[in-house]
């Protein structure tokens, strides 16, 4: 396993990592492996609770269990067995029971994830809707989290149909109404299909840039008074 990230860009040319089986990497807007690792490595120790509430394809709980700590996923249409189904605003879990949420949802309805009418994915994200359930995400994050807890969020921007949306922004705004800054890294986006040279064509010629990079969040729920 590759030394901890001690800057604030971390760039993973691929989103798995050698020997390792942690997530898909075939999975649409899939996590990269070691972006899990490190957060996991730096704010949890052994035997902690990782929570990760629109796992996907399991990196998260992959990675958390590979370094010997407890871990819960859940989403609305789960991929493997071992995921549960839940709404990320509904989690079936007591109150101050996780000591690290992990959290990669939707960014805009640009990729089909579920056809649920819950799915983040559906909603645009220059729409006012996006952001609610944002915030009801968010809700439901600091619910779990002990006092002093962590909160991994990670969120892009989008550039559609010719308009931009500061996604990362919006929604850095709606986690400081429930968490307290802690870091933002900024990782580099390399697992997706805009990584081409059609898309490079279109953008040179059409005037617009690609994204190049994801937002990383990193927020500590206020400690216990």
């Amino acid at each position: 396993m590759p030394p901890p990230e001690t800057t604030t860009l971390w760039d993973f040319p691929r989103q798995s990592v050698d020997g390792f089986r942690i997530g898909d990497p075939g999975y649409p807007g899939v996590t990269p492996a070691l972006a899990c690792v490190n957060v996991i490595r730096r704010f949890t120790a052994k035997g902690d609770l990782v929570v990760d509430s629109m796992a996907g394809s399991g990196t998260t709980v992959d990675a958390a269990r590979l370094l010997g700590r407890r871990a819960l996923g859940f989403d609305l249409a789960p991929r493997r067995p071992d995921i549960l189904p839940a709404d990320a605003r509904a989690l079936p879990l007591p109150a101050g029971c996780a000591h690290l949420a992990f959290i990669d949802p939707p960014y805009s309805d640009n990729l089909r994830y579920s056809d649920d009418p819950r799915c983040l994915g559906l909603l645009p994200a220059p729409e006012p809707a996006y952001y609610e359930a944002v915030e009801a995400v968010a809700r439901e994050a600091a619910r779990i989290l002990r006092p002093a807890g962590v909160l991994a969020w990670v969120t892009s921007d989008e550039y559609r149909r010719h308009r931009f949306t500061p996604v990362g922004f919006r929604t850095y705004e709606r986690l400081l109404r429930f968490f307290e800054p802690v870091d933002v890294i900024c990782l580099a986006r390399r697992h997706d299909r805009s990584g081409n040279p059609m898309w490079e064509h279109r953008a040179r010629t059409r005037g617009f840039y690609l994204r190049g990079f994801k937002y990383l969040f990193l927020m500590r729920k206020a400690a216990a008074e």
